[in-house]
């Protein structure tokens, strides 16, 4: 099946930090690192390099620049035989990037400049000419034309590419809260898009930033513990207003998994009311750039294959863990084969610690809700 990977593409520059933490980060001190590692950014790049990656042939549709960064991100994406014919590379403009401080014991934070993406439509796409497989979008927070006007173009794309007979797919990014992205409306945008949208596939930040701003701060403060019932909650939400499938990825607490009554047309009949928690496999984590895209890339090439939600929601927890033991997104993606050998070996998993009160542990390692139609 035909995958297209479309969205936001960047240059990410990673100092290789050893010692410190964000703390350090004050006026007239001088952090040390180790080195510097480039690696192309973005949902486009970090979710389609890892299909690459996996064995999967996906269409990129991107824009770029014609200044160095751009150059930089072409190498680098023809180093990964990656086919640039559906990159738009604009003259005159600057390619996006992103400064991505990642020390040791504490999750990322990000400098980063939107360039190109800013200027992404839904006239950049262009599905006529490929089959209808999956289309997947990611990041359109970081978009400026897919935000603005209540999301007019995220809506319309996606309008147009169920309209065509792709299976959709969208992911979403955490803005600025004072910047204009954080300023959207956002669960306007959502309850637009949503109808055509099959696979939803955002971070807990992300979705509580867009549906409750109150509970994305009190989860942030640790006054809100992160439980089923709220992902429930949530989730329930989501498919109300048009969502067939909901994965909202949970960090060190594994991936969340809902589906409605619907999905079965398309993914087939045990897809259908499913409500599914994979925790994560254990391992060394060097670096957690590109987890949730490379999470995404598993979860993407799970469906493809025609596989169940328990195989899908586990195949996508292994992918993602193969890439935080490498510093950059995509250096620690094996192939597809070596890590369905490392989970049918038994990986090791870690329990969650969240409130999952009512769920039942099966064999498989998944968690089953109590709405879950396998119990």
């Amino acid at each position: 099946m035909e995958i297209v990977v479309a969205g936001h593409l960047c240059l990410d520059l990673i100092p290789d930090w050893k010692v410190g933490n964000l703390a350090s980060l004050k006026p007239g001190n001088m952090i040390k690192v180790e080195g510097l590692t480039f690696s192309t950014g973005g949902a486009v790049s970090n979710t389609g390099v890892a299909l690459k990656r996996l064995g999967f042939s996906p269409v990129l549709i991107a824009r770029i620049g014609d200044d160095y960064v751009g150059d930089i991100i072409r190498s680098i994406l023809q180093q990964e035989e990656i086919k640039l014919d559906h990159i738009t590379c604009v003259s005159g403009a600057t390619t996006s990037y992103t400064i991505v401080l990642n020390p040791p014991g504490t999750d990322r934070a990000f400098i980063h400049y939107p360039g190109t993406n800013d200027t992404f439509t839904a006239d950049d796409v262009t599905l006529t000419d490929i089959d209808a497989g999956i289309f997947h979008l990611g990041y359109p927070p970081l978009m400026r034309e897919l935000y603005i006007n209540r999301g007019e173009n995220l809506e319309r794309l996606f309008r147009r590419g169920k309209g065509e007979g792709w299976i959709t797919s969208l992911d979403m990014a955490l803005p600025d809260p004072n910047s204009e992205a954080g300023q959207a409306p956002w669960w306007e945008i959502l309850t637009g898009v949503l109808p055509h949208v099959d696979l939803f596939l955002p971070s807990l930040d992300e979705l509580l930033f867009m549906m409750d701003v109150d509970k994305f701060y009190a989860v942030q403060s640790g006054s809100l513990s992160i439980s089923t019932q709220l992902l429930d909650d949530l989730s329930q939400m989501l498919l109300d207003i048009g969502a067939s499938v909901v994965g909202i990825k949970l960090g060190e607490q594994g991936l969340y998994l809902r589906t409605n009554k619907g999905i079965g047309t398309v993914f087939g009949e045990n897809w259908e009311n499913r409500q599914l928690l994979s925790p994560v496999f254990k391992v060394d984590v060097q670096g957690t750039t590109g987890a949730g895209d490379t999470t995404i890339a598993g979860f993407l090439a799970g469906c493809a294959l025609g596989k169940d939600p328990e195989e899908v929601v586990t195949l996508a927890n292994g992918v993602g863990a193969c890439c935080v033991e490498a510093l950059s997104a995509i250096e620690g993606i094996p192939s597809l084969s070596t890590v369905q050998a490392r989970i049918e070996r038994g990986w090791r998993r870690i329990p969650p610690t969240l409130d999952h009160s009512g769920w039942i542990s099966g064999q498989d390692g998944l968690l089953y809700g109590p709405k879950d139609k396998v119990q």
